[in-house]
């Protein structure tokens, strides 16, 4: 999307900023609106139908962007907005809405697929791959997209494409692999609708009388809260450290994702010779230990990236075994409404650390923001010390 924006709206005189806030707020409100009532419906579907279809039309909605803005470019504007980039916010706002029902029907597909005796190192080798997924992708994604232009355009084929096309074909491409796999689903016995109010009633119930899965995701929050203060103090960081720009900050970030896929690997050795909670325990003195470390090496670039990177392994030892206590005590007629309500509590936590960590780093400074950070890390240790859950490999 930054992309096109570039291509077809952004001029010379203007910074990307402004565009690119208003496409990350159409990506995100639908992560706050409907990420609990999509969880209701993914609870009725096949989950399988979920996974396919979703993919399947994000991709189809990416193909249609050349087409719609070819089909405007004529339009006068709507107040200041073009309307071709009017095009481009509705698009990210239902490529994000369809995401809301993936990500449950992910999660719940994976207890599907996978023995529970197995799980833990089944997520160890997803958040392994989607970790390197991620990395390898921020790297090599607009070199990819300017290459796949190019070779559209060498090709003679009309207009600039190529980049449409591998981002809608990679969509499509996914659906069509998510065909090979087998749920054992049943159909569902319920033909009525969903009740969506009192079916997030009975998911909140049941989170509230479910210990571990209540202290589950509030470790999974306080994890995903860090690295998304850790996504604004980066920038910090990289400004502060010699010989680096504040625009390098994806360095850092990029050293957690590397941690966090040793993490998972190790997870996947060594699983069976501890419990969730005490690997989950091992995680969170681990990041408070790293947070410390990073208040106090604030301008040393290696010590940085290795505490950042330490803070990936130890947030793997929380968040994999967390989300796998997730997958196994939830009932399968549960999970679309748990792991939607995980994903909106979770879209909605993540808001604040981004709102407020840089306003407390310009006030405070990067010491305490990060001693804070290692004490809020450190009261989600006492969930495990003093509550955790019950017996579980």
């Amino acid at each position: 999307m930054i992309a096109i924006i570039k291509t077809h709206f952004q001029t010379g005189e203007q910074t990307i900023s402004g565009w690119v806030s208003a496409i990350m707020m159409a990506f995100t409100i639908p992560a706050v609106l409907f990420g609990s009532v999509a969880g209701v419906f993914v609870d009725r579907w096949s989950k399988k139908a979920v996974l396919v279809s979703t993919n399947i039309l994000r991709g189809m909605f990416v193909f249609a962007i050349p087409i719609l803005l070819w089909l405007t470019h004529d339009f006068q504007p709507v107040g200041a907005l073009p309307v071709g980039f009017l095009i481009i916010l509705a698009v990210t706002f239902l490529v994000s809405t369809l995401t809301q029902f993936f990500a449950p029907a992910e999660q719940a597909a994976i207890p599907l697929i996978i023995e529970e005796n197995n799980l833990l190192s089944a997520n160890s080798l997803y958040t392994t791959t989607m970790m390197a997924s991620v990395i390898i992708g921020f790297a090599v994604g607009e070199p990819m997209l300017n290459f796949a232009d190019r070779i559209w355009c060498q090709v003679g084929l009309f207009g600039s494409l190529g980049k449409e096309f591998v981002v809608g074909g990679s969509y499509v491409i996914a659906g069509v692999i998510l065909l090979l796999i087998g749920t054992q689903e049943k159909p569902h016995p319920d033909t009525e609708a969903p009740h969506v109010l009192s079916d997030l009633r009975d998911g909140l119930r049941y989170l509230k009388g479910n210990h571990p899965l209540r202290s589950a995701l509030v470790q999974l929050i306080v994890l995903f809260s860090v690295f998304a203060a850790l996504t604004v103090l980066a920038v910090r960081l990289a400004e502060i450290i010699p010989n680096m720009k504040a625009e390098q900050f994806g360095f850092l970030l990029a050293s957690g994702g590397v941690g966090i896929a040793i993490g998972a690997m190790l997870i996947g050795q060594f699983a069976a010779r501890l419990q969730h909670s005490q690997m989950s325990l091992l995680g969170c003195i681990g990041m408070a230990a790293s947070l410390i470390g990073l208040s106090i090496f604030t301008k040393q670039l290696y010590i940085v990236v290795a505490l950042i990177m330490l803070l990936g392994v130890f947030g793997a030892l929380i968040g994999i075994p967390m989300q796998t206590v997730l997958q196994t005590q939830t009932p399968p007629e549960m999970r679309g409404k748990v792991f939607g309500l995980q994903n909106n509590v979770i879209n909605i936590a993540l808001s604040l650390p981004l709102a407020l960590a840089g306003v407390a780093e310009t006030f405070f400074g990067l010491k305490t923001v990060f001693l804070g950070l290692a004490a809020i890390v450190i009261l989600s240790c006492g969930l495990v010390l003093f509550k955790s859950e019950p017996t579980t490999k």
